[in-house]
């Protein structure tokens, strides 16, 4: 009976992690940059408004069409109810896959990661062009739809860069720049629409 459980859950993890392999599985390019455009951002005067137990102030409006470099789920963590998924995007040169190609790329705790042997281009130029960002879809719809994303996709958000507030104390501020890193830099969006352009 005990071996039968336990071979049960060995099956069970296997098939999971078949599942999230197959979820997760990366979209190839040619080479060449798919995104052209840098992100979009004006101030705002929009008012703060309530989720649950947390208040959302829009620090500016936020608009980027950019490529997928990697995803990390965040459900069931901390402050994972608000914001439940994290990509790595790319834009410019950090959207082409000759370059990509040549950078490694992680993320964990909340942070984006990339290292390389050799640059493909400057280290400057690999910061300024891709970033970590803190995803709150603003309703199940847009949730639903961020849940399909696979590295690679191209993908289009629009919204606000918020800072949030909870009850217990927590918060957290978005960065209003691309020129940052570290601690502090990653964007924190208030997702209105949410669209994958490429869904192969």
């Amino acid at each position: 009976m005990i071996r039968r459980f336990f071979l049960l859950l060995l099956f069970a993890l296997v098939a999971w992690q078949g599942y999230n392999a197959w979820n997760n599985r990366s979209v190839s390019h040619a080479s060449g940059a798919l995104v052209a455009e840098e992100p979009a951002q004006e101030e705002t005067s929009a008012a703060s408004f309530q989720k649950g137990d947390a208040v959302i102030t829009p620090l500016a409006t936020f608009k980027i069409r950019a490529r997928v470099l990697s995803r990390r789920n965040y459900d069931g963590e901390a402050n994972g109810d608000l914001m439940p998924v994290d990509l790595a995007l790319g834009w410019k040169q950090m959207s082409d896959s000759a370059i990509l190609d040549k950078i490694r790329i992680s993320q964990r705790n909340r942070f984006y990661f990339w290292s390389v042997r050799e640059y493909p281009i400057p280290h400057r130029e690999i910061e300024r062009h891709s970033a970590n960002m803190h995803l709150i879809p603003a309703s199940e719809t847009i949730a639903s739809s961020i849940k399909e994303v696979r590295p690679g996709h191209i993908i289009n958000i629009d919204g606000y860069l918020v800072r949030i507030e909870r009850s217990n104390g927590w918060n957290i501020q978005s960065s209003l720049t691309r020129d940052d890193t570290g601690e502090g830099a990653c964007e924190v969006i208030w997702v209105k629409s949410f669209y994958i352009e490429s869904a192969r």
